[in-house]
Order: structure tokens, then C-alpha cells, then sequence
């Protein structure tokens, strides 16, 4: 689709932090649909990521657990903080559960701190995945005491296109609208 040379020659981190997998399927789905473009792709989990040089651009993301980021993912932030800032960098976000979301996705996650480290050129919310099997004893009572709605609510005809607007924006050299949101 992309395939130009521009893409071929470019490198993009999809970094990750994920509690019970729901959170990496979504960095892996971004980063499928960035290498079928023709980019070369790194998706990893931030704690075995060295250092975010040598990229073109770099992609952040993290579950979202009572309205914050894993500390994973925040602590990669701040260890990477000036090189991030140098570069084209997109965070998302992976929380509300349920039909409609809950949390509403206005409550759900406060990033502001994490946009301004970065200079991230945008942010992107997506539905999560519960999956009780997967939790601890803690966080079962958690979800039974919040009343959270188990199921699979990631939307991921969305996640395709954000992914294929951030190729864009990324081949193109431009900023869509829709890809800074």
C-alpha cells in the first residue's frame, strides 16, 4: 500500500506495557499494520528497550489502571524522556471496559504529565480486554467491587486506522488531524 522508499528505509519502536497481554496484542496489531506499509518495525516490551535512537519515530503505549499508565511504562518515559522529545513519538492507551466504556473515556486516563514529557504528538484511547481468568485475587475484587464488565472491547477496525493515519502521516510527512488526536 505504502510500500515507497521513504517507508522501506524507516524504523519505528512500538513500545509496550501490558499486565495480562490485551495491551501487546494492540502494540503488535500497530505494528503489523506499520510493516505492511514496508516499515521496519520493533515491537517491544519498554522494559527490554535500551534506547530509542536510531528510530524514526516511536510508539508508546500502556494498559490503564485506575486512571494511570503502568509504572513500566511511565518509569520508561522518564529514563527516555530527552531522546523521546527528539522524536516523532505517539502514545496510546488501552482501559475503559464495557458497553458504553466505563470509565467514561474522559475519566479514564490522566496523560497530560506524559504528553508534556514527551511532546507527543498525540494520544489515542482504546477499549480494553477483561479477562477474570487472567487476574489475581486482588484484582478480582477489584473488578467485582467496580462491577467491571468482562469481554473483549478492543476496537480494533480503529486501531487499523490509526495505524494506517500514523503510516501516513509518517510516509507523507504531514500531520492529519486525526492521527495528533
Amino acid at each position: 500500500m505504502w510500500e515507497t522508499e521513504e517507508a522501506i528505509r524507516m524504523k519505528v519502536l512500538v513500545a509496550f506495557a501490558s499486565r495480562h497481554g490485551a495491551t501487546q496484542e494492540i502494540a503488535e496489531r500497530i505494528g503489523e499494520r506499520l510493516a505492511a506499509s514496508g516499515i521496519d518495525v520493533a515491537v517491544v516490551p519498554v522494559g527490554d528497550v535500551e534506547a530509542v535512537d536510531g528510530f524514526d519515530a516511536v510508539v508508546i503505549g500502556s494498559a490503564v489502571y485506575v486512571g494511570r499508565w503502568l509504572e513500566p511504562a511511565r518509569t520508561f518515559i522518564e529514563s527516555h524522556a530527552e531522546a523521546l522529545r527528539a522524536q516523532r513519538t505517539w502514545l496510546f492507551s488501552s482501559g475503559p471496559l464495557g458497553e458504553p466504556p466505563k470509565p467514561s473515556p474522559e475519566r479514564c486516563v490522566d496523560i497530560d504529565d506524559l504528553m508534556e514529557v514527551t511532546r507527543a504528538r498525540g494520544h489515542r484511547l482504546f477499549a480494553g480486554r477483561l479477562d477474570r481468568s487472567l487476574l489475581g485475587v486482588s484484582e478480582r475484587a477489584v473488578v467485582r467491587l467496580v462491577k467491571a464488565a468482562e469481554g473483549d472491547f478492543r476496537p480494533f477496525s480503529e486501531i487499523d486506522a490509526w495505524a494506517d493515519e500514523l503510516t501516513a502521516t509518517l510516509v507523507g510527512g504531514g500531520l492529519s488531524a486525526s492521527a495528533a488526536s
